[in-house]
């Protein structure tokens, strides 16, 4: 990520739109009291929420000294793992929830992103539940992705893209800036 992109993922701006506006919306009615694993946690800031709302909380981030650090900031109240959510480092079935959230288009191929879903769909257990949101397309997101990584997800095709990852449902619905999903194993 860029200097101005890491700024804004740890900023207090951030954390607000995302507590207040996007997981609120994105989770909208989906029980998280069983086991609950975030793929591409970043900077904390979802997690932070999530961990006072869900179960025993997991969260696997490629970034390694992002991992040390969230592992620090969490204090052993979330179970904080290094690694590639497109080779989850976990047993076949072991979540009843997986979430991630504003990750997605930083995965570098399409390809690569089809991995992620179906590493969920094999980590979740019967009845489990894959949900989360990721941005749409628009001037200000390229922006701010000027030299990053940027795969953009479109919502239109996620449901499909889920089906074919393994999972029974699935759903996509755009809102004004981001775009939130929903799967079912």
């Amino acid at each position: 990520m860029n200097v101005m992109h890491r700024r804004l993922c740890r900023s207090d701006r951030w954390a607000e739109r995302m507590h207040g506006q996007v997981l609120p919306w994105a989770l909208e009615g989906l029980d998280l009291g069983g086991d609950v694993l975030e793929i591409g946690p970043g900077y904390g800031v979802t997690t932070r929420w999530l961990v006072e709302r869900t179960g025993p909380l997991t969260a696997v981030e490629v970034d390694p000294r992002l991992a040390t650090d969230l592992d620090r900031q969490m204090a052993g109240r979330v179970d904080v793992h290094t690694g590639d959510g497109a080779r989850l480092p976990f047993r076949d079935a072991s979540f009843d929830v997986v979430v991630c959230f504003t990750v997605l288009h930083h995965v570098p191929s399409v390809a690569q992103q089809d991995r992620v879903f179906a590493e969920a769909a094999r980590v979740l257990r019967p009845g489990g539940v894959f949900a989360g949101s990721d941005s749409v397309r628009s001037l200000r997101f390229r922006l701010l992705h000027v030299g990053d990584t940027m795969v953009v997800v479109d919502p239109a095709t996620m449901p499909d893209r889920l089906r074919d990852a393994g999972f029974s449902e699935a759903s996509a619905d755009a809102g004004e800036r981001s775009f939130r999903f929903r799967a079912g194993r």
